[in-house]
């Protein structure tokens, strides 16, 4: 798919939950097989402790962060765009060893549905209850990522603590700003730039499919990011910024929608239970949109 369309679609079907909203902002295991938050294929072991060096701290959050099992995700989305803002907020549990977590994300008004959405994601897969798809009440759509524009990075109201924290093996640039409470935690706190693509890369597998087809679509490809690491290394919060052209091929500043991505974990190792729906109870989504 190429990048313009990917565009067009990340503006008028960005997803069936945010669609509505973003068209009115835009005025149109724990081994390193897997052990980072987004599940990596081919890199090596990482020791769980916080590097010195700001860059390698950063790039090795996803690992360290994967060793500890599962962690409770806490999650916001704001969509901004000249004077119109909209805010999504999700929780839920994610099983590092099985690679799945669950997430249930509060609408705002102005989205395609009503109270809430539940998400289960897998790398390269996402599950969908109540996303404003035309399925029956109570029926999950079943989306491989690479049919969302971004990949599921924002469509759906939340980007899930695995392709968050994974993003950061894509940094290129990190700087070390101090020391704070987080929490009751004291923390390290980073600011710098990623590439969505060299995160795929350093990902690999299935996981890598939402980062690599993100890299296509939004318009600032060195994402600004902020983490928060605590000693051991691990990702306790991170924000991410994504932007894109809500009038597709614009540079007009009025047209931009700016995204700002944040999760916050917790609860590092606490037993979680998260399984994929029913298989009699999901529908498969030809293209995004079509039910199979």
């Amino acid at each position: 798919m190429r990048t313009s369309r990917r565009a067009r679609l990340l503006a008028s079907t960005v997803g069936p939950l945010l669609a509505a909203v973003l068209t009115g902002c835009g005025g149109a295991s724990a081994g390193s097989s897997d052990s980072g938050a987004a599940g990596s294929e081919a890199h090596p072991q990482v020791a769980d402790k916080l590097a010195d060096d700001p860059l390698t701290a950063v790039r090795n959050a996803a690992d360290i962060t994967g060793h500890t099992g599962s962690a409770q995700a806490a999650t916001r989305l704001t969509t901004e765009s000249g004077d119109k803002k909209a805010d999504f907020t999700g929780s839920g549990p994610y099983d590092y060893a099985k690679r799945i977590g669950r997430l249930e994300v509060q609408v705002p008004p102005g989205a395609a549905t009503t109270g809430k959405v539940v998400e289960v994601v897998e790398p390269g897969l996402v599950f969908l209850q109540n996303s404003g798809a035309k399925v029956p009440a109570g029926k999950w759509v079943k989306l491989d990522v690479r049919q969302l524009a971004d990949g599921n990075l924002i469509s759906n109201g939340a980007t899930d603590p695995a392709t968050a924290a994974g993003a950061l093996r894509g940094a290129q640039q990190a700087s070390l700003l101090g020391t704070e409470a987080v929490d009751g935690v004291q923390l390290k706190h980073y600011q710098g730039t990623l590439d969505l693509a060299k995160a795929a890369d350093a990902t690999g597998g299935p996981a890598a499919n939402g980062l690599r087809t993100a890299a296509a679509t939004f318009t600032v490809k060195a994402v600004p990011f902020e983490a928060w690491l605590d000693g051991q290394g691990r990702l306790h919060k991170l924000t991410e910024t994504f932007a894109f052209a809500g009038v597709p091929g614009s540079k007009d500043p009025k047209d931009q929608v700016k995204v700002v991505s944040s999760l916050t974990l917790s609860e590092f190792g606490t037993a979680v239970q998260v399984a994929e729906p029913p298989a009699a109870d999901v529908v498969d989504m030809q293209d995004g949109s079509s039910p199979k």
